[in-house]
Order: structure tokens, then sequence, then C-alpha cells
């Protein structure tokens, strides 16, 4: 496979900064500016673009956990959360703390006894299923960086396996912090098992779609068992979390089928069209606590789903959302019991004026559990465009306490996106999150954005573009107009740019 990941060009390199309390090297990109200072940043390609490392997706990646969690489970298997709550910082968490500064001087940096203190609240989950050891510890939580997960998966319409993988690596190169597989196509154990081998990212799923094509898409013939066979399997692969519909009741259906858009979640469709088949209650719901027994056992998060959640501005924070909204607090606090770590799905098309309520509302409902949320999208005629129109709300939502940002492509509502479509899409949301970091505070956030404003100042070209989030978009840009490094604005011209002229008073 060529290698996609050679920094070389932007003038960065991998880094390694070593563990205080572990044996570890946290890998990180330094930026080496044309002043000889450098600004490190948070880097998710793993071994990719180590220069020792030659990418074989046949091989896969490092284990880079395998040897912590083989000498932890000598004895007995504990999850995060388990070793959180009782008091004991884990080599992943002092990973994450390492990772989540950047190397920032900082003067109140993140360090691994405040992410232990997160995880036990259950404010932030380390997914870190071990059977994925090829993943590096990343961290979820509002009190840090706010997180980008992207979406790939093959379909009945089309996509190969080498393709979704390439897809996956395509969307980590860019930045996105976990994956989600949602293949609803062929071969999905085969597809997502390459996935798996070859990402240095937590990836989630959706293990409704695989046991749905397990019945040949009949619905009717959905059952608990066929479940959790599927649950397990994917278990065994080293998934990192699942999205699981379980708060979606037969209560909640009335108000759901009044909407606009109904019900737009696949999952949450799915047993809507089941429980009216068979007038039962959610399956999901039923048997949660043998699904908390089965997580605990290979320490895989929950990503409780927002089965309601609204397909149009005119559904947003009604009775049906709003009431699966309590049932998935419900379920975070028996989860906890079970010492399984959780995150909160969100929506979906929200307003703008409504998407405070929705956030305080999770924090009230929910027990400050992370929210994970697809934008929202605050208007629904953004077709071809609704990278924007939901990255206008998840800045919003992010600086307001969402913890991870679901991204949309310019193909949402219109097709699969193709490769060019995830790059967009993802760089559009890292901007959101990373503009909700600087709202936030974070610690260290604001400092790139700094040394681009002081490189756009002094006319340093090479520098704006390798601190840029698409380096190769912004050099191409800028030479399709100019040939060489010009000391005065690319817009403006000689004569009328203004730091030229204000540089001269």
């Amino acid at each position: 496979m060529k290698n996609i990941f050679d920094l070389s060009k932007n003038n960065s390199k991998k880094i390694y900064i070593e563990g205080k309390m572990f044996p570890i090297k946290v890998g990180m990109r330094e930026i080496m500016l044309q002043t000889g200072e450098s600004v490190y940043v948070y880097d998710t390609t793993g071994a990719y673009t180590d220069p020792n490392h030659e990418i074989d997706t046949q091989k896969g990646l490092p284990k880079v956990r395998e040897a912590w969690t083989k000498e932890r489970n000598k004895e007995e298997f504990h999850t995060q959360l388990w070793y959180a709550k009782h008091g004991i910082i884990t080599p992943e968490m002092e990973y994450v703390a390492i990772r989540e500064n950047q190397n920032s001087t900082h003067p109140n940096p993140i360090t691994p006894e405040m992410v232990r203190e997160e995880i036990a609240s259950g404010r932030a989950i380390l997914p870190s299923n071990y059977k994925h050891p090829e993943a590096e510890p990343m961290i979820i939580g509002s009190k840090f960086l706010v997180k980008i997960n992207a979406n790939i998966g093959n379909s009945a319409l089309g996509s190969s396996i080498n393709e979704e993988v390439e897809k996956a690596l395509w969307a980590i190169k860019w930045g996105a912090d976990t994956v989600m597989d949602l293949s609803t196509g062929k071969d999905i154990h085969q597809t997502r098992e390459a996935i798996l081998r070859n990402t240095p990212v937590p990836i989630g799923t959706v293990p409704m779609y695989q046991a749905l094509e397990k019945v040949n898409g009949k619905i009717e013939d959905l059952t608990w068992e066929v479940y959790y066979d599927t649950l397990v399997e994917q278990c065994e692969q080293g998934v990192d979390y699942f999205t699981i519909h379980a708060g979606i009741l037969q209560r909640f259906l009335p108000c759901a089928l009044k909407r606009v858009t109904g019900i737009v979640s696949r999952g949450g469709s799915i047993l809507a069209k089941w429980m009216s088949i068979n007038k039962q209650e959610n399956f999901l719901y039923t048997h949660f606590e043998e699904i908390c027994e089965l997580l605990k056992k290979y320490d895989i998060a929950f990503s409780l789903g927002d089965g309601l959640r609204p397909g149009s501005i005119a559904d947003a924070n009604d009775e049906a959302q709003l009431g699966e909204l309590k049932v998935l607090g419900e379920l975070a606090q028996i989860a906890w019991k079970h010492d399984v770590q959780v995150i909160i799905e969100g929506p979906g098309h929200v307003p703008m004026n409504l998407i405070r309520e929705n956030m305080e509302k999770q924090i009230e409902y929910c027990h400050e559990a992370p929210f994970y949320t697809l934008g929202p999208l605050v208007s629904d005629i953004g077709a071809g465009y609704d990278h924007i129109t939901s990255a206008i709300g998840a800045a919003m939502i992010g600086w307001m306490g969402t913890s991870m940002l679901c991204y949309v492509t310019t193909k949402e509502h219109l097709a699969l996106p193709n490769k060019d479509d995830v790059r967009e899409g993802v760089v559009t949301y890292k901007l959101a999150a990373h503009a909700a970091d600087i709202a936030k505070g974070h610690p260290g956030a604001a400092e790139r954005d700094l040394q681009m404003s002081k490189a756009r100042y002094e006319m340093r070209w090479n520098d704006q573009f390798n601190l840029s989030l698409d380096p190769e978009r912004a050099r191409k840009m800028h030479f399709e107009m100019i040939r060489e490094g010009a000391d005065h604005c690319a817009m403006c011209g000689p004569h009328f740019c203004a730091m030229k002229i204000t540089k001269s008073i």
C-alpha cells in the first residue's frame, strides 16, 4: 500500500515522549518552524508516521498494549473503570495524560491522577478492549480534547474490504480519533477484522447490523440469541465500543411515529419494527445486565445509542428524544455498577437555539457521562454541504461540554462518501473540535493558532501550510496564484496588503 502518511514534506516528524510512571513511549507529531521553534500536536496515526514502520496491511500494526494487558491479567482481569475506582493508575492513564498535553508547558497540565478521577466518576472513558492491542490509548471526556469519530463501512451497494481499510487509514491520517465500522453489506466479519488489525485508534460498531444480516435482513426473525452471539463474535475480534440502542422502548413509539421524519436511526428503526411485530419490549433493554457482564470481560465501552434522535429540526427535543435520553441515564448507572464504561449518543438535527438545552438535559439525565453527538445539524437544507451545517452545531455543543463529535461528510443524506468526502468531513470536524477546545480553555489548545498568526504576519508561507490541518490543500491553493514566496498577502497583492502596510508604520 502506498505510504499516505509521509510527514517529511510538511516539515514534520514523529517523536516519542517517555512516561515517568511506566516504561511507555507516547507518539506525537512535531512541526518544525522556519524560526527554529517547534509545535507539538496530538497525532492519531500510530506507527504509520514512524519512518521505521513499513505499511503492510497483511501484517497489521505493532501490538503496543499487549505487554501491559498480559502483565495485568495474570491474576484477574479488570476494566479501566475498576482500576480507576480503586485508586489505581494504569499505563493507559499515564499515556493519555501525556498525549493530551501535547508536550505543552501549560501551568495546569493534565495529570494521570486527573485522568483516573475522571474515569472513576464516569465523566470520561478510555476505550480499551484487550483484544485490540494495536490501538493506542485515548480518552473521551469533557475535560479533555474534543475527539472526532469517522464512520466508514460497506453496504449492499458497494465497496470492498481493501477499500474500507484504506478509508479507515485515510480518516486517521486527517485526524480521526476513533472509527466506526458500519458495514451492512457482504463480508462484514472479514472487513472488520482487516480494519481492527490495521488501526491505531479505537473501533466502534453497531452489532445490530450484523445480527440482522445473519437472519437475511428479516427483522421478524431477529432474536436475543442471534444478537448475543454477534456481540461475542465482535468482542473476540477486538471492537472497543458498541452502539447499543437499549433506550428505545415501546412507550416512546407513538410519539416518534407522529414526527415529520419519524425514526431516522437505523438501529432504532429496526428495534421499533421488531417491537411492533412481536408486541414485546426491546430485548436490548430487558437483557441489558447480561450485556454488561459480557462487555466487562473485555473492557468494551457502551455507546448508548439514541435510536430516537431527531432527523429534522422540527422534531428536535421532543418527548420521544428526551424520554429515551432519561432511560439512557438509568442504563449508564447500571453499567457503572458492573464497572463498564459508558458514553451517551446524542442528536441529530437541532436548531441553534435548542442546542444548550440538549447539553444541559444530557448532563442532568445522564449524570455527566460523556456525550457523543452527530453534529448536530442546525438546518435541514444543506444537502451537499451538511459537513458545514453540522460543524456549526458541533462546535457549539463541543464548547458546551460534548466530548466526541461524529463527523458528517458532504454526502450526508445523499450517498456513500468516497475518500475525498472522508477527508473533507474529518478536517471540517477537526476544526469544530479545535474551536471548542480553545473555547473550553484546554491546556495548550491555542498554541498552534498563535504560531499560525505569527507566521502569517511574518509571511512565513511554509509554516502557514504546515501548521494548518490540511497542509497539502493549503499549499496547493496558495501556489495556484503565487509561484514564489511573497512578502505580501496573497489576496491583497503587494500594494494593498494590510499587514505589509502595518509593518511599514
